[in-house]
């Protein structure tokens, strides 16, 4: 733990708070015939901790993530130190990435969150998960905010038909 803030704590039960981590959630993938494939993603919560608690929610908003090693497999950018730093800065609309957990037995490596993948499962089930999994990992705060930010950011972009021109040096 660096300067007394840890990123992660390990929680049991149904009791679901924005950050949580859930693994192999079902996903299903609209094909090009009109078919669905089901697809098991591993999760993060991002619903709001406070509708979560108080029932105001009947399905829970959850993002994929990947390893950010397998990511960079697939992205010529992120196979490069470069391309990690401007991960790390948050420069990459769409995705945030989140610091390694090493708690025992919970041990994960940097992991990409893909907000450009979000989708919603019933809160009955994301409960069900929650008891199966556990323990499990939840994000605590300032990092919890911090991700919720970056997704906030990511829905809230405005393109501008004319932008303020370029400073020339």
């Amino acid at each position: 733990m660096v300067g007394g803030y840890p990123w992660f704590c390990v929680v049991q039960g149904t009791e679901l708070e924005q950050g949580d981590y859930l693994l192999d959630c079902p996903f299903y993938q609209a094909e090009v015939d009109g078919t669905f494939t089901r697809h098991g993603r591993d999760c993060i919560v991002l619903s709001h901790s406070c509708d979560l608690a108080n029932d105001k929610l009947t399905t829970v908003q959850v993002c994929p993530f990947w390893p950010l090693e397998q990511m960079a497999e697939n992205s010529p950018i992120l196979k490069s130190t470069k391309g990690k730093e401007e991960m790390r800065k948050g420069n990459m609309s769409g995705y945030h990435l989140i610091n390694r957990c090493q708690i025992e037995g919970h041990e994960l490596d940097f992991v990409v969150i893909d907000f450009r993948t979000l989708f919603w499962i019933p809160l009955d089930l994301a409960r069900q998960l929650a008891i199966a999994q556990s323990p499990r990992l939840r994000l605590l705060p300032p990092y919890r905010e911090h991700l919720a930010q970056a997704f906030a950011r990511f829905f809230m972009r405005v393109g501008l038909p004319i932008d303020v021109p370029r400073f020339q040096s």
